[in-house]
Order: structure tokens, then sequence, then C-alpha cells
């Protein structure tokens, strides 16, 4: 029995991801890792004060949606364990990776317009995942 990571921020794409992440882990009988990833580097030219409350009422909302993700698995009978991080998403991602002995880490295929990836950069991520960790990196 493996373990499967799936990164997850909210909302209408991550929902898809996890849905795939969840149908993997049942289909390959693996338990869930899903990771939220608190990044509060786009706040570095404010005041300390403020990124002190910002980054700790996102790491509640990352710990929300991680409840909500495991409970979706649960309602699938899959084991779902959920872990946040805070930090840069890639170095963390490929970091938990590594630390929690996946078997597999789960990108969601991009969404559109308004997605932070292009498909292209994902591939190249994907490939990076690989590289670096050793660990399969599937785009779902």
């Amino acid at each position: 029995m493996g373990k499967i990571l799936c990164a997850t921020r909210g909302g209408e794409e991550s929902y898809r991801t996890q849905d795939a992440a969840i149908a993997l882990a049942k289909e390959r009988g693996d338990t869930l890792l899903f990771l939220y990833v608190v990044d509060i580097g786009f706040l570095d030219t404010t005041s300390a004060p403020l990124v002190v409350d910002v980054g700790q009422e996102l790491t509640k909302m990352g710990e929300f949606l991680l409840l909500m993700a495991k409970e979706r698995a649960a309602e699938q009978d899959v084991e779902a364990e959920m872990i946040s991080r805070e930090g840069e998403f890639r170095a963390e991602l490929k970091g938990a990776a590594c630390e929690e002995g996946v078997s597999l880490v789960v990108l969601g295929h991009p969404g559109g317009e308004k997605s932070r990836f292009k498909l292209d950069d994902l591939e190249a991520f994907a490939t990076e995942i690989e590289d670096e960790t050793g660990v399969e990196a599937r785009i779902v």
C-alpha cells in the first residue's frame, strides 16, 4: 500500500483534482496525503504584524480546506491524512514528497485561462519533481 500526495488550495479545480486523487487511491489501495502550502512571500514588502496576521489566517483557511478534502475522501472510503506547510510551494511540495515517503504526486491539470500554471510549465514541474525526488508525478 502506497501513499499519494495531492496538493490542494480549494475551489472548483481543486475539487476536480481531489476527486481524481481519491479515485486513484481507491483503485490502487493507497492512502492519500492532502497538502496545503501557505506561501506569504508576496507580503515581503509589508509590515511584520500584517504578515503574521495574514499568515495565521491563511493557515486556518488551509486547515479548513484540508478537513474538507479529508471528508471528501472518507465519503469514498479512502483513508486520508493532511499536512500544512509554510514556504515556497514548489520546494514544500517536493520536500513533503520526500519526507512523507509518497509513491505518487498528483498535480491538477491547469483549469483554463485563470490557472496559475500553463500545461507546459506544469509538465516541466512534474519532470522536476520526478528528477529531484524519484517520485512519480502525474497530471490529472
